[in-house]
């Protein structure tokens, strides 16, 4: 059964943009060494989402100090980042949830850069953050991992007779084959392809690093009906060489993209949370189920650690209940072909058996 039409993306009606009230804590002295610390990464080869991520980490401490009254550096020493770090591990948010350990984290690792660079500048005497104890970062098992019957039903809810339903399933098919993100995902190029060697060059993704996975045969497929047939009908500037694009003829944004894979999920009756990222866990799992070895699914995934794919290997329940099944000596085919024959012997097995149990 075809799926539902695409709706089409409406934009926004734009609206004037009026200046707004600055916050009472961007006065504070501290946001000039901020700024200049901002400057300092941008030039020094941070790319435009890690500048962004430093500085909101930096201006929520600067908040943090200008409701104590801390407005030079010297006033800020270890005792005060313990402080920050211990108001982090209490703080409750609007859902009534404190903020994971990760998240944590994400928030002072930019306080340790900072004063790394305000005492390598001679702003400061010395660096108060040098000693400060980051919480342990955990690594928590993907909560869903669709499975391969999920995947299929979701990719059949593209209408493949609409243009908009040809696109779509380029990109799904594309999110599966690939496991990219779906911020790498936004930024692919035409260019990135390479039609002859059936792969394509992710740029800059995590870690500002750049690298080659291949497509499949199936995901390439869709993606030249797409790029063939479909883009042309929604480019509106030549000059613009994102490969894939909206209903008109713009680039999608990662939120719109996520928006999207999300609606196919709810349309598939696939109520489990999450967007983009679910085809990225079924894709690295159903390939270790099938005899991946996890170093491939590390280069695929473009982890810098194979620590971070190794929790694939935790996923992968169904491989392991099969590889338990055939080789764990106490499975009950074995059981039964090693039991003796007669009554007698029977009944001795099950009394060591019992004993064992007593034993433990």
């Amino acid at each position: 059964m075809l799926g539902r039409q695409p709706k089409r993306f409406f934009k926004k009606r734009r609206v004037p943009v009026r200046d707004k009230v600055p916050e009472p804590w961007a006065a504070n002295p501290l946001m000039r060494y901020v700024e200049a610390f901002l400057d300092w990464s941008a030039v020094h080869g941070f790319r435009p989402q890690g500048v962004n991520l430093r500085g909101k980490a930096l201006k929520r401490f600067v908040a943090w100090a200008d409701e104590r009254s801390l407005t030079q550096l010297t006033d800020i020493t270890l005792p005060i980042l313990e402080r920050y770090q211990a108001y982090l591990f209490h703080y409750q948010q609007p859902n009534g949830k404190p903020l994971s350990f990760t998240s944590q984290q994400l928030l002072l690792v930019p306080l340790r850069g900072f004063f790394k660079w305000a005492a390598r500048e001679r702003h400061m005497l010395y660096n108060p953050a040098s000693e400060l104890m980051l919480p342990r970062k955990t690594r928590t098992l993907p909560r869903y991992v669709l499975s391969i019957d999920q995947v299929d039903s979701l990719l059949r809810e593209t209408d493949i007779t609409h243009p908009a339903g040809i696109r779509d399933r380029a990109m799904l098919e594309v999110l599966y084959a690939t496991a990219v993100r779906r911020t790498e995902m936004a930024h692919l190029r035409l260019p990135d392809w390479n039609r002859n060697a059936g792969t394509l060059r992710v740029h800059e993704g995590k870690g500002g690093k750049d690298r080659v996975v291949p497509l499949g045969e199936r995901a390439e497929a869709w993606l030249t009906k797409y790029v063939d047939d479909v883009r042309p009908q929604l480019v509106i500037d030549d000059t613009d060489y994102t490969l894939f694009i909206t209903d008109y003829g713009e680039p999608f944004s990662k939120n719109r993209l996520g928006d999207l894979v999300r609606r196919y999920l709810d349309w598939a009756g696939i109520t489990v949370p999450g967007s983009c990222h679910l085809l990225r866990h079924a894709c690295a799992t159903h390939m270790l189920e099938n005899g991946a070895d996890i170093r491939f699914i590390q280069v695929l995934l473009g982890h810098a650690d194979i620590n971070s794919t190794q929790i694939y290997t935790q996923v992968s329940i169904n491989k392991l209940k099969e590889i338990h099944a055939a080789t764990h000596p106490g499975r009950l085919s074995h059981r039964r072909a090693a039991a003796p024959a007669d009554a007698d012997a029977r009944q001795a097995l099950l009394a060591a058996l019992q004993a064992e149990g007593e034993d433990e």
